[in-house]
């Protein structure tokens, strides 16, 4: 096990009224003006934003709103809402909504504790320093931003969807209530079970050996995540799986399910230009197609633990003598997984032609200069071998 730092400061408020208590929380806390950001029309139709400024009225703490986030968020309402939060002097910022909310909250907190363009800060690769207080209320069950130290950003103009990474990203406060995830489409239920699963997966598969603890923190959450997806799927208002699936999207990104490990996350990376280019595709079904081929393509290269998972997780019997036929029926049982969910598993489903692979894996590998660490270096040779086998 590897020498690791965990750190998780953010608050968590759980529960059937956990929206109500964002006025209280809040004014305990100190603040008193705030910048509340949502997306479309969801958290309106729900009434969760409308009971988020009633508790912050009742708390006496001012606030401006401002909607129109949109999914794969851009970098463009994140400027314009810095200006929006300069003129009104806010404190904190407080995302009503599912990830895409979330970190533009967190874009925007960048920007008005550095004064810098929070894109070029990306780009730059400039860390954070110090930080905007930021609280988050949740309204699907997905992208994990509510407790991570990460948040990415799509640039419309470049065709690119980036990320930053720093502690001083983590939210103060999350306020989940997994009654607001009732009314989640199918498809995006499906979508944010995928992402969560990813967020763990690609923790779980790394080159670090000694990390049992770790992996079976890791496998209880998948595990449950599988349970209570299939659950879900058939009643969209199970409590007990809604509220499973609500933790396991904390969880799966704080960090926990990596201690001891080095984590590069490949599949994510090579999924935000997919989604970048292509903005219509949702983050969790790009992973759905491009997680499975990544798997098989470097399966190889740990056999023991992708047969290890093949058991503990999808339900195969290990055939000692033959690990890499458990190794592959585990990924077989995932990929299943994936189409129960009504998922796409190939990248003809995302609406992906093959005459773009090497355009999107030179998009991923800055023109294969820059190869993307997992088991083996993945130039863009690799990668467009990686998009044949999600290729029908």
């Amino acid at each position: 096990m590897k020498n690791f730092v965990y750190h998780a400061p953010t608050k968590v408020i759980f529960g059937t009224d956990a929206e109500r208590q964002v006025g209280p929380v809040l004014h305990e806390a100190g603040y008193r003006r705030a910048l509340v950001i949502y997306g479309g029309g969801s958290v309106l139709r729900s009434g969760l934003l409308g009971k988020v400024t009633a508790s912050l009225d009742a708390a006496s703490i001012t606030y401006v709103t401002l909607g129109g986030v949109e999914p794969n968020p851009k970098i463009g309402f994140v400027r314009d809402a810095i200006v929006l939060a300069k003129k009104e002097h806010v404190e904190l910022i407080i995302a009503v909504g599912g990830g895409s909310v979330i970190d533009s909250a967190k874009g925007i907190g960048l920007g008005l504790a550095h004064d810098l363009d929070p894109w070029d800060m990306i780009e730059r690769g400039i860390l954070p320093t110090k930080r905007t207080p930021l609280a988050a209320v949740l309204s699907i069950s997905s992208a994990g931003s509510e407790m991570s130290y990460s948040h990415v950003l799509t640039n419309p103009e470049k065709k690119l969807k980036r990320p930053l990474n720093s502690d001083l990203l983590r939210p103060d406060f999350s306020f989940e209530n997994p009654l607001y995830t009732y009314s989640v489409s199918p498809y995006q239920t499906a979508c944010g079970i995928v992402d969560t699963m990813m967020h763990t997966l690609e923790r779980y598969f790394t080159s670090d050996t000694d990390t049992d603890l770790t992996d079976r923190i890791a496998e209880a959450l998948l595990v449950a995540v599988k349970n209570a997806g299939k659950k879900v799927m058939e009643d969209p208002e199970d409590y007990e799986s809604r509220a499973t699936l609500m933790w396991a999207s904390s969880l799966s990104h704080n960090g926990i399910t990596g201690c001891g490990k080095v984590s590069t996350f490949p599949a994510h990376k090579i999924e935000h230009d997919i989604s970048g280019l292509h903005d219509e595709v949702s983050h969790g079904a790009g992973l759905a197609v491009i997680f499975p081929a990544w798997a098989r393509y470097v399966m190889h290269h740990d056999i023991r633990k992708f047969a290890q998972i093949a058991t503990r997780v999808w339900g195969i019997e290990m055939d000692h003598d033959r690990p890499e036929w458990t190794a592959r029926k585990g990924i077989e049982a995932m990929l299943e997984f994936f189409k129960s969910l009504g998922m796409p598993v190939t990248m003809q489903e995302l609406g992906i032609d093959p005459s773009e692979y090497r355009t999107l894996a030179d998009m991923s590998t800055g023109g294969n200069t820059k190869p993307l660490p997992s088991y083996v270096p993945l130039g863009s040779d690799e990668i467009v071998e990686i998009f044949k086998l999600a290729t029908p």
